[in-house]
């Protein structure tokens, strides 16, 4: 994979691939740069096949926190489940798929009652689990996770969710009303009165508190969308609001066929994002952006960093230390707070 990627791969969007490879192993994965790296997850990678990708990579350190999108969890849980997602065609008549309660992503196939039990499940999941009060998406994906190792045992093998939980590495979901998973806390609230309460504020502060704390911080960004600005506004809100200057992110990489020219996040590039602060100026040579499915480059760039020197490192284990993370986070914006008051009274 190495040769064809590293001679094969030369020029437009190969040669991106290729670089972006090469950032990933070669100076993101080194120990002396210590980076922490966040996965970001939009579009609908995990009914292509994609977790088994991330899977790995979080096995072996190679990712410490993921943001995704709700559905990208939701739909992983089919396979915590042990149900068979099957390969179709996107030209079918969907009007026979819905008479035939066939669901369709684009040319992935299950049938509708797959929905309604993965539905059942979280529902189940809600009332045993005793969740009351706000939380963060990264408690209630843990909490879900572990429920699954303990009820399905075997299935953090093909579950990104569960396997997170076991490895202790943080899930964070930018619009957690915008899948099924939020769909059905919401029906917890109305149908059982729960307490239970998605607090976004924990999100925030947890991913900022992540950020600060890292040495350097790198991202491997999968479509664009909520999940690529959820990650970048750390740094933004570490200077802008918080008061602290971080600096930028040292490493970015994206796989995204969206283009800059239409003006959206998703094809927003790593120069323009020097201007929020989100990117560090000094390192626009170790960003990249390759316009490529998802599908395609993902696979490639997995099998890259797993056969590389640094194919394996030690996992971070950032779920159990954000309360701590998030308490710095606290401690330096007071300080910061503090100072700035003395210099006016100064």
């Amino acid at each position: 994979m190495r040769t064809l990627i590293d001679q094969g791969f030369q020029a437009f969007n190969a040669g991106r691939l290729s670089e972006a490879c090469r950032i990933f192993a070669d100076k993101m994965l080194a120990p002396k740069n210590d980076t922490t790296i966040g996965l970001t997850i939009a579009g609908a990678m995990t009914p292509a096949g994609l977790g088994g990708c991330v899977i790995e990579m979080m096995e072996r350190g190679l990712v410490d926190f993921i943001i995704s999108t709700g559905a990208n969890l939701y739909h992983d849980l089919h396979y915590a489940l042990n149900f068979t997602l099957r390969r179709g065609s996107p030209f079918l008549d969907d009007r026979d798929l819905y008479a035939a309660g066939v669901i369709r992503i684009y040319d992935v196939l299950f049938p509708a009652k797959v929905l309604l039990e993965t539905d059942a499940y979280i529902r189940d999941f809600l009332a045993r689990s005793g969740l009351d009060g706000p939380i963060s998406t990264s408690e209630l994906h843990y909490r879900l996770g572990q429920d699954l190792i303990e009820r399905r045992p075997g299935c953090e093998e093909y579950s990104v969710v569960a396997r997170a939980a076991k490895l202790g590495v943080p899930v964070y979901t930018s619009s957690p009303g915008d899948s099924s998973i939020g769909m059905t806390v919401a029906w917890h609230e109305l149908m059982n009165g729960s307490g239970l309460m998605i607090d976004p504020n924990l999100d925030v502060n947890e991913v900022c508190a992540i950020v600060l704390a890292a040495k350097k911080n790198g991202c491997v960004i999968l479509g664009g969308g909520s999940p690529k600005n959820f990650y970048l506004q750390g740094q933004p809100t570490l200077w802008e609001v918080y008061g602290i200057p971080k600096g930028g992110n040292d490493f970015f990489i994206q796989m995204t066929t969206d283009q800059v020219v239409w003006g959206g996040l998703s094809g927003a590039t790593p120069s323009e994002a020097v201007s929020w602060g989100k990117v560090n100026p000094g390192v626009l040579p170790d960003t990249v952006v390759t316009y490529c499915d998802s599908t395609i480059a993902f696979p490639l760039f997995c099998e890259y960093a797993v056969g590389s020197k640094h194919g394996t490192r030690r996992r971070k284990a950032l779920y159990g230390r954000r309360t701590a993370l998030v308490a710095d986070l606290r401690r330096q914006a007071l300080a910061r707070q503090a100072a700035k008051k003395r210099r006016r009274t100064n």
